[in-house]
C-alpha cells in the first residue's frame, strides 16, 4: 500500500506556472547554515488509491505533488534549501484505523515532514490527531468536514481546498433561491455525509426551503444499490422539488445512474449534487448531468493560468485535473516556499510563517491562510454542467455561472477551534 517515489531534477519549461508564493520568491542560499532534518524534505500523500475516491484524487494527486517538487527545484536550482526532496505515498482505503496507522508510520518511520490530501472525513480527523500528537504538519485537501477547523482543529493542521459549509453555501442556497423549496436529502452514513446533511439543511432553511425527508445510505455502499431511497423520493408528501445527493466519487456516479434509470426528473424531482468532481462528470457523461448546478473549488478551463497547468498535468497523466489535484499541487508548493523562506523544516516555524499569509497561485485566488483556525479561504465557483451539444472538447464539461468571493464562500472562524 505504500511506496517511495524520489522526484528527480526537472528542467523548467516555458509553460511553468509562475506562483506568487505565500512567503515570497526569495530564500536562503544553500549551504551549511540550513536547519533541515537530515538535510532533506519528505512529503507524504495519504489517500484513497483503490476505492470510491481514487479517480478524483488518488495516484494523480501524487503526480501533482511530484510536479510541485519538480517546479520548485527548477525555480531555485542551486539556491534551493535542499535538492533532496522525496514523496512518500500510501493508500488509506477510506478507513480511519488504516489512516491513523499510515500517518504515524509516515511521520515516524518515513521521516515525512508534511502529510497531504487525506479524503474521507473520518480518516482526515484521525490524521489530524496524529499530526497534533507528533507535532508534524498536515495539509488536508480531500476531506470536507468542518471539524478540521472546528472542534478537531490544531496548530499543525491546515484545511486547504473546501468544506461542507462552502458546498452548502453555494449549491444549497442557490438551488433553493431558484425555486426548489422542498428537499429530500440522501447522504453517506459517515462523518462527511453527516456534516453535509447538517450544512445543507442549514443553508436550505436560511434560503426559505425545507428538508422534508432525509436518509443515510451505507458507506461504503458495496452493492452500489440506491433504489430503495430513490424510489421513495417521489412518494413523499409533499413531493420534493429536488433530490440532494451528498455522495461523492464512484458512489455519486451510482446514484446519478439510478436517478436517471428511474426517471425521477420526469416525475418532478430535480437533482442537486452536494459534491462533484470533474472525473464524476467524465464517468457519467455531460448528458447524464446536463443543467446540474454545483459548487466547485476550481475548474481547469476557468482561465489561461488554470489551462496552462491543466495542459501540463494532462501531458503527465492523460487526464485533466480535478480541483483536488490542483489543490495538492498548490499546497505542496506553498509548503516548499515556506521552508525555502525560513531555511528550516521546523514545524512550529513553518506554522508561524504561514499564519495570516495571503496567497495567489494556480489554485488559490484571493487566498488567505487564516491564523484563527487554519482554514485556507479562496474564491469558489457556482458551476453548471453543459448540455452535450455545448461540449466542444473533451473534459470541458462545465460553465462557471458566478464566482463566490473568498470572504463569502467560507464560514467565519468557529468558537470551537482552540489552536
Amino acid at each position: 500500500m505504500g511506496m517511495r517515489r524520489t522526484v528527480g531534477v526537472a528542467a523548467a519549461s516555458a509553460a511553468t506556472v509562475m506562483l506568487v508564493a505565500a512567503c515570497g520568491g526569495g530564500g536562503p542560499q544553500s549551504g551549511g547554515d540550513q536547519k533541515l532534518t537530515g538535510n532533506k524534505i519528505v512529503l507524504g500523500v495519504l489517500n484513497d488509491q483503490s476505492g470510491a475516491y481514487s479517480e478524483l484524487s488518488g495516484k494523480n494527486s501524487v503526480k501533482a505533488v511530484e510536479m510541485a517538487v519538480a517546479d520548485f527545484r527548477a525555480k531555485y536550482g542551486d539556491r534551493a534549501v535542499t535538492t533532496d526532496i522525496s514523496v512518500e505515498t500510501a493508500d488509506h482505503q477510506n478507513k480511519p484505523d488504516i489512516a491513523n496507522t499510515k500517518a504515524a508510520e509516515m511521520y515516524d518511520r518515513k521521516g515525512v515532514d508534511l502529510i497531504l490530501d487525506v479524503p474521507t472525513s473520518s480518516a482526515a480527523e484521525k490524521v489530524a490527531d496524529v499530526a497534533k500528537e507528533k507535532q508534524k504538519l498536515y495539509f488536508n485537501i480531500g476531506a470536507a468536514t468542518t471539524t478540521l477547523t472546528g472542534a478537531k482543529c490544531n496548530k499543525y493542521t491546515f484545511h486547504y481546498a473546501y468544506d461542507t459549509y462552502m458546498l452548502a453555501n453555494g449549491t444549497g442556497r442557490s438551488t433553493t433561491e431558484q425555486g426548489a423549496k422542498n428537499w429530500y436529502v440522501l447522504y453517506p452514513n459517515y462523518q462527511f455525509g453527516q456534516d453535509m446533511e447538517k450544512s445543507f439543511s442549514a443553508a436550505i432553511a436560511a434560503a426559505g426551503g425545507k428538508v422534508i425527508g432525509k436518509d443515510a445510505a451505507p458507506f461504503p455502499n458495496t452493492t452500489g444499490d440506491y433504489s430503495t431511497f430513490l424510489l421513495k423520493a417521489p412518494t413523499l408528501n409533499p413531493k420534493p422539488d429536488v433530490l440532494g445527493t451528498m455522495q461523492a466519487g464512484a458512489e455519486l456516479v451510482n446514484v446519478v445512474k439510478q436517478y436517471n434509470e428511474f426517471k425521477l426528473r420526469d416525475k418532478g424531482v430535480g437533482l442537486a449534487v452536494g459534491l462533484m468532481f470533474l472525473t464524476d462528470i467524465h464517468s457519467l457523461t455531460p448528458a447524464a448531468l446536463a443543467g446540474t448546478t454545483y459548487t466547485d473549488a476550481w475548474y481547469w478551463n476557468f482561465d489561461a493560468r488554470n489551462r496552462e497547468f491543466a495542459d501540463r498535468f494532462q501531458s503527465e497523466t492523460g487526464t485533466r485535473p480535478t480541483f483536488a489535484h490542483a489543490a495538492n499541487y498548490s499546497a505542496a508548493t506553498q509548503y516548499l516556499e515556506a521552508v525555502q523562506a525560513a531555511g528550516t523544516d521546523d514545524a512550529d516555524t513553518i506554522v508561524t510563517g504561514l499564519e495570516g499569509k495571503t496567497v495567489e497561485d494556480v489554485f488559490l485566488r484571493n487566498g488567505k491562510i487564516r491564523a484563527e483556525d487554519h482554514r485556507v479561504v479562496h474564491d469558489a465557483y457556482l458551476a453548471q454542467v453543459k448540455p452535450q451539444s455545448e461540449v466542444t472538447e473533451p473534459w470541458d464539461y462545465v460553465k462557471v455561472l458566478k464566482t463566490i468571493p473568498a470572504a463569502e464562500a467560507f464560514r467565519a472562524p468557529s468558537s470551537e477551534c482552540k489552536l
